[in-house]
């Protein structure tokens, strides 16, 4: 098992700066908060998309990235809770929304019943959502400060759930040795050309709604591990979709193409994982380790051939990259892994999620992993407008970090995830210059995932009051007792 020092137990900086370099953790950070032009985070970015021409001044470089939920309606629709967190990130007060939510394109592609979708019988609901959040947002810091909004579309490919969350019902892009295995799979996943074509007409039909309900771009998920980012490994798929770069692409690229002929004046943008890692599955003391294998490991995108770090020379990730620019997608919402199958390489954390395992390494390597790949892409690919991620496990250092990125070219801004759950005005309460409120701050205990996994709606369970009044928050903690003494 992995020893490594939490961070509540750093009483400084220099402290934590010192045991970076101890470990090998590759980042920096700057010595205290700072507060309006002397910030980075207060440096105004002019965006200019190339799909529609449009220029949008980015007041400041805090995002709020896309999660998936589990608490909508049946139908996709939002619920109240849904709207609960929609107009909690409006606290935020961050520039850009980066897709809002993990939206289905079609009932068959969502990973738990409970997914928000976007059909012709959810549009008007979701619509309302976003007016709503932009309302909130102008009673809390003014019309100037009305984000970039955007829906995160996505298919759940090998991760798609039987409408009674009972087990999965996997659309994959190929026969992928190690995953078919590990969840299940077979020939009989893989979608056929036909299928493929079919899911491509319901992204473009989704990104018709998205403009109908006012968003100022879609992100073309291709992340995670589901259907977008599996078919960029489809090496041994055979057809059109699969085999060469151009086939493994053609997937994004019809919707892309698509998108801009059906929902001209409609912007893109991509949550993309810049790189991918070996499955990892849980040892017998409980600690993550990654899956035997011999030879070559082909089926991670961005990997350096062992499944167990990123390629130095970035050949998959550059190429992408370059398709980008051709396709005039700019605006990147970075990632990292999976969280189904290496989840400490997604998101570090200290604790592990009840179908996980506990970190192989300090997470704190982790985020250097993701901070370091995000600035590499950054220095070889500098038009594009990169969004980092993976600063969750930082807790009180997520601004010094940030800080110290944005000074120094690591990326254009900073994205926050499953931290704006608990503590959803951290980014702006930091550029007011107010001290953060620790009993807020994320601690990664991973309940937003271990309710959903135990069939219950997501939340911070342990530091949303909201949450922590629920009935299920007695019974997510009695869960945890029964997984604990196995």
């Amino acid at each position: 098992m992995t020893e490594f020092k939490k961070l509540a137990t750093f009483k400084s900086v220099g402290e934590f700066r010192e045991y970076l370099r101890a470990i090998g953790a590759d980042f920096d950070l700057v010595d205290a908060a700072r507060v309006g032009k002397e910030s980075a985070f207060s440096k105004p970015y002019e965006y200019e998309s190339k799909i529609t021409g449009a220029k949008r001044v980015f007041p400041n470089r805090w995002t709020i990235l896309p999660m998936e939920g589990w608490d909508c309606e049946p139908n996709g629709a939002p619920s109240d809770l849904a709207r609960r967190r929609w107009l909690r990130f409006a606290e935020s007060g961050a520039s850009v929304f980066f897709g809002c939510e993990a939206v289905a394109v079609m009932p068959t592609a969502k990973a738990n019943a409970r997914q928000m979708s976007i059909t012709k019988e959810t549009v008007g609901e979701i619509a309302k959502l976003r007016e709503d959040v932009v309302a909130r947002v102008r009673d809390l810091f003014g019309s100037d400060r009305v984000p970039y909004i955007g829906l995160q579309l996505t298919h759940s490919g090998r991760f798609v759930k039987t409408p009674d969350d009972k087990k999965l019902d996997s659309r994959t892009a190929y026969e992928h040795p190690c995953l078919d295995k590990k969840f299940h799979c077979g020939p009989e996943n893989v979608l056929t050309d036909g299928e493929v074509e079919d899911i491509i007409a319901h992204f473009l039909e989704a990104a018709k709604l998205s403009q109908e309900a006012g968003f100022d771009f879609v992100d073309v998920k291709c992340a995670h591990g589901y259907l977008g980012w599996e078919f960029l490994t489809a090496f041994d798929r055979p057809g059109k979709y699969g085999g060469s770069f151009e086939n493994r692409t053609r997937f994004f690229r019809e919707i892309v193409e698509g998108i801009k002929k059906v929902a001209p004046g409609l912007d893109i943008g991509t949550r993309l994982g810049v790189g991918d890692l070996r499955p990892f599955e849980k040892g017998p003391d409980g600690t993550g380790r990654p899956i035997e294998w011999e030879g070559r490991y082909p089926y991670a995108f961005n990997g350096d051939g062992t499944g167990l770090g990123v390629d130095p020379e970035m050949k998959d990730l550059l190429q992408f990259a370059d398709l980008l620019d051709e396709l005039g997608i700019s605006l990147i919402g970075t990632t990292f892994g999976s969280p189904y199958y290496v989840p400490h390489s997604q998101r570090p954390a200290a604790f592990a999620v009840s179908d996980g395992y506990l970190p192989p390494e300090d997470p704190l390597l982790g985020v250097a992993r993701q901070l370091r790949t995000v600035r590499a892409l950054k220095e070889r690919r500098p038009e594009l407008y990169l969004i980092g991620s993976g600063y969750s496990y930082l807790q009180e250092f997520i601004p010094l970090v940030g800080e110290w990125v944005l000074e120094t070219g690591g990326a254009d801004s900073i994205g926050l995830g499953r931290s704006a759950l608990s503590y959803p005005s951290l980014s702006a309460d930091y550029m007011a210059g107010k001290p953060l409120n620790k009993k807020a701050i994320c601690r990664t205990f991973g309940d937003c995932t271990n309710a959903p996994r135990a069939g219950m709606v997501s939340g911070c369970y342990p530091l949303d009051d909201f949450y922590r009044a629920r009935e299920e928050a007695a019974i997510l903690k009695e869960i945890k007792k029964v997984n604990a003494s196995k």
